[in-house]
């Protein structure tokens, strides 16, 4: 790579992060959804590969800003955040499912609690959404747009645009009908939307609150996303005869919804939008970038 285009993407960080997480992904998970490749386990590997659009955009990014790349991949591996954050991390999905589960039971959802999966299962997912089923975005969300972006705005601001940009990264996903998201009914797909700037809320506010903690955001990120495994609705009366009930599926969405937003709110109002945490939120200079490099995040 020739010094001038080194250069350009020194000056122009996060457009060129976004567009390379962008092509790498939508490329992968595009030609997934043209070629109507049946669901398998070579379809679901396939499609996790692409999820790594935003780490491979964060890397190319920081080594062609002369940045440091294990600065910026440690981020993964940093684990010693106190026993407090990784109970948080563990037990706040389980407290967001209860929550879900119960609104769900209140507002006349059948559950059924004979066909719980076994914690084996539980553990599987969690490894496996961990490093490769979501939570290795997070290298590129979290370790390195946000502090980019938090250089110049609000946690609050920056967790909602990483949010947004986060969101449109998963339409080829949208467009596939194998994959959970391609048999979404727009009301469904709208509330996806708001459960996920309420995640982005979630996750800066661990990020920040464990000095950058990359580990910990892809554990909290994948525990939330596994915990659909324990949902007890009974699945004869969302799918009854093959068809899905739109109202139940509905129902079951906006009651997984409201806890998220609701402790997105909580965070909001307890630690203030400025920095979403008690301590200071982590640099440019923390994801590995170098201290003398403009800042792109204003452009």
């Amino acid at each position: 790579m020739s010094d001038r285009i080194r250069s350009w993407i020194d000056r122009h960080r996060l457009i060129t992060f976004v567009a390379i997480a962008y092509a790498f992904t939508w490329t992968i998970q595009g030609t997934l959804a043209y070629s109507g490749m049946e669901a398998s386990w070579t379809h679901s590997i396939l499609i996790g590969l692409g999820g790594f659009g935003p780490p491979i955009g964060a890397a190319t990014v920081v080594w062609a800003s002369g940045g440091s790349l294990g600065t910026w991949i440690g981020q993964m591996f940093k684990w010693r955040i106190g026993a407090k954050w990784w109970a948080l991390a563990l037990g706040l999905p389980l407290l967001i499912l209860v929550l879900g589960v119960a609104l769900f039971v209140v507002a006349g959802g059948p559950i059924d609690l004979t066909g719980l999966e076994s914690p084996l299962i539980y553990l599987f997912a969690m490894a496996w959404g961990t490093v490769w089923g979501g939570g290795q975005e997070d290298l590129g969300w979290r370790g390195f747009m946000l502090p980019i972006l938090q250089d110049s705005y609000s946690a609050l601001t920056s967790s909602v645009i990483v949010g947004v940009t986060w969101a449109a990264w998963h339409l080829p996903l949208f467009l596939n009908a194998t994959t959970t998201h391609g048999g979404w009914p727009r009301s469904q797909q709208l509330l996806w939307m708001v459960s996920i700037l309420a995640g982005s809320i979630l996750w800066t506010w661990m990020y920040n609150s464990t000095g950058g903690s990359v580990l910990a955001v892809a554990v909290f990120h994948a525990g939330v996303n596994s915990m659909g495994i324990y949902h007890p609705a009974d699945p004869d009366a969302l799918v009854p005869n093959g068809v899905p009930d739109p109202w139940l599926n509905l129902l079951a969405e906006v009651t997984g919804a409201i806890p998220l937003v609701l402790i997105a709110v909580v965070l909001v109002v307890v630690y203030g939008p400025g920095r979403l945490a008690n301590r200071e939120p982590p640099t440019p200079q923390d994801a590995g970038l170098p201290p003398d490099a403009e800042s792109t995040a204003a452009e």
